[in-house]
């Protein structure tokens, strides 16, 4: 279904503001995690704060889906294997269908992403460094357990990065190969559009304000 069909191409709010927020504050913090670890030390509680923080902006952005602007459900843009496997199938075409929001295969990128994040975080709450470093929820769990939870915070580390890598060069392919900013729209929240536009809400930002905060308090209250 549609609301409107456009006959030449015209700026179109894409994505709502709390969507664009939460993506550029997961990648400044990301970056953050990723190097207050890797130089450790002291660092290490810039480091928890910062995992805290995607924990909390992780809850909003799974509520969102269901709740936030069309283009950010997750019934907009998750897709069947049969959809993922044709899009695909006619990637390297220079006609292929554009998609308003998230294309199948991206689609399935965000939900790997998020969960690859929320898998960090997690293990993160249980983690330890052996030396003085520990998660606020370690009590909760024996040492063995512990260090398997932190051997998986390590590995998955790496899947985060090769996840950002193929994020990257997906951005990057579609600017040049198939002449589409992606990044330009995730500032401004509009692209320009020709065809038809999913129906739905374009997001409510107070709404989004205090799901922020609920789960801002949530992760305060269970980390604290």
């Amino acid at each position: 279904m549609a609301e409107t069909d456009n006959t030449k191409p015209t700026p179109l709010q894409v994505w709502d503001l709390p969507t664009r927020l939460f993506h550029w504050l997961v990648v400044i913090l990301v970056a953050v995690s990723f190097v207050t670890a890797e130089v450790g030390g002291m660092w290490m509680t810039y480091h928890m704060w910062s995992g805290y923080t995607i924990l909390a902006l992780l809850l909003f952005r799974v509520v969102w889906g269901f709740v936030g602007g069309r283009t950010s459900r997750f019934s907009q843009f998750v897709r069947g294997p049969k959809a993922v496997l044709r899009y695909a199938k006619d990637l390297l075409k220079t006609d292929a269908p554009r998609h308003f929001g998230h294309n199948p295969l991206g689609g399935w990128s965000i939900l790997a992403m998020l969960a690859a994040l929320l898998v960090q975080a997690v293990t993160g709450l249980f983690a330890n460094d052996d030396i003085f470093t520990e998660g606020p929820l370690y009590p909760w769990v024996s040492k063995a357990t512990s260090d398997l939870l932190t051997r998986i915070h390590k590995f998955n580390q790496w899947v985060i990065v090769a996840l950002v890598a193929v994020h990257v060069l997906a951005v990057f392919f579609y600017l040049f190969r198939k002449r589409e900013n992606l990044i330009g729209p995730m500032v401004t929240g509009k692209k320009r559009w020709e065809g038809e536009v999913p129906r739905g809400p374009v997001g409510n930002p107070l709404l989004a304000a205090v799901i922020a905060g609920v789960a801002g308090i949530a992760v305060y209250l269970l980390v604290r």
